[in-house]
């Protein structure tokens, strides 16, 4: 029994200096909805996350549209997840000679676009 073949398409984005779990917070707001939907939940959401992430949707309708003939007002977000990039260490003085570690944290983002009809 062969699986059928699915178009999508798909976008990623690596190294944002935002934290995972802020980043989730708005990933979490558009999975499964419309291409549509998302992008007006995500103009309206006062997080900086939602900007890349509405950059990432758009780079990705654009591959659906160029790379596999898919009509962009058919699309919905398939699947949406957030994984930690690398950590950028930095050390914050404290008194006595101490030192403090300070994580600065990256994401990467990736994106799953499908037409809504083969659900």
């Amino acid at each position: 029994m062969a699986m059928e073949e699915v178009a999508e398409a798909r976008a990623h984005v690596r190294h944002v200096r935002i934290a995972p779990r802020k980043v989730r917070i708005v990933v979490n707001l558009i999975r499964g909805k419309d291409l549509r939907d998302a992008q007006a939940i995500l103009r309206h959401t006062p997080k900086r996350a939602s900007r890349i992430v509405a950059k990432l949707l758009q780079s990705a309708a654009a591959n659906a549209q160029h790379n596999h003939d898919l009509d962009p007002r058919d699309l919905y977000v398939h699947a949406i997840w957030v994984d930690g990039g690398p950590i950028l260490k930095r050390i914050h003085p404290r008194s006595r000679g101490q030192a403090f570690p300070i994580m600065k944290r990256t994401s990467h983002i990736s994106v799953v676009l499908r037409p809504r009809h083969s659900r």
